[in-house]
């Protein structure tokens, strides 16, 4: 099943939502109001509002109060990305120049600022201090994980319990945050919000670990492996494992290519080949696969509706994907 076949029951309600979103980041200062139409015009598939939907459809019908949490989590969301563009000096995202490839890194810094406090108004606006303290909790939680991630860039001396408590605040805390929100945006108990919390967290982690692999295998447009992950010294799930496996001369060969040669496309083909050859993609997809069905069966024991079901086919298409 596609992503639009997926998206086609709540259609109209991502039409209604990006009209929302657009209003959201309106401004009086022409700069501004130029800088946010080319962020609407770049966006992407609409995975988080989905499961925001998703999630509240899953108890109810879906509210003003959905809305406002969808466009909640999409501003401050999009202000963390653009900060990690600069952070990261990325002149690319989805395709397309990013802001500080464009804007240069003062103008990109002071956007996320203005769409992280759009965010907050617009929960202040209308009390919505329970749907503001869980996103505001995914914010601290990605911060706290970019730099977990970052420090242990530095040795490349990853754990896979480090691991799995990165990826858990870097990611899984935002999609944990979209499925919270949704349930609590229709004033569901707490026990049901923290459901959907955990649902959301768990498929987060596979999201992730599917990244992770992803980086591994062939892509679409090249035909070839990015090696992105390598490149920028990161140490995902299938590099971990290969760490584990391989004699202590080549963990310091992988070491020593990480370190001083992750921009040499020679030596990292031949990393992405060893972890292929080693069965590192293989160990992530099993524990991506573990942690997919984990959350569909916590998604079982709510009721059975065709939100609900909706909410399986996005967990079944997070591992599917190859973009």
């Amino acid at each position: 099943m596609t992503l639009k076949d997926i998206k086609a029951p709540i259609d109209h309600h991502l039409q209604a939502f990006e009209e929302r979103f657009k209003d959201g980041m309106k401004s009086q200062v022409p700069l501004l109001d130029k800088i946010t139409r080319y962020i609407v015009k770049r966006k992407g598939k609409q995975i988080r509002p989905l499961f925001v939907f998703f999630s509240a459809g899953t108890f109810g019908e879906i509210s003003d109060r959905t809305y406002r949490a969808a466009t909640l989590i999409e501003l401050l969301h999009t202000a963390t990305l653009i900060h990690d563009d600069v952070v990261d000096d990325s002149n690319e995202r989805r395709g397309f120049f990013s802001l500080n490839a464009l804007w240069k890194n003062k103008i990109s810094v002071l956007v996320g600022d203005y769409l992280l406090s759009r965010g907050l108004l617009l929960s202040l606006d209308d009390d919505d201090f329970d749907l503001l303290r869980i996103v505001a909790n995914s914010v601290k939680e990605m911060s706290e994980g970019e730099l977990m991630q970052i420090e242990k860039a530095r040795s490349l001396d990853v754990e896979e319990d480090v691991y799995f408590e990165i990826i858990r605040k870097k990611t899984a805390s935002l999609i944990a945050s979209c499925m919270a929100a949704g349930a609590a945006s229709l004033r569901v108990s707490d026990a049901e919000v923290e459901r959907m919390r955990k649902v959301g967290e768990t498929v987060g982690i596979a999201f992730q670990i599917k990244d992770d692999i992803l980086d591994f295998e062939a892509g679409k447009s090249t035909g070839k492996p990015s090696g992105a992950d390598i490149k920028d010294q990161k140490m995902t799930l299938p590099l971990i494992y290969l760490m584990k496996t391989v004699s202590y001369k080549d963990r310091r060969h992988i070491i020593n290519t990480i370190k001083n040669h992750s921009q040499d496309p020679g030596r990292v083909a031949g990393l992405i080949q060893m972890v292929h050859e080693k069965g590192g993609i293989d160990y992530a997809r099993e524990y991506m696969h573990i942690y997919k069905d984990r959350a569909i069966e916590l998604l079982r024991e709510l009721p059975d509706v065709p939100s609900r079901h909706s909410l399986e086919r996005l967990i079944d298409f997070t591992v599917s994907r190859d973009l």
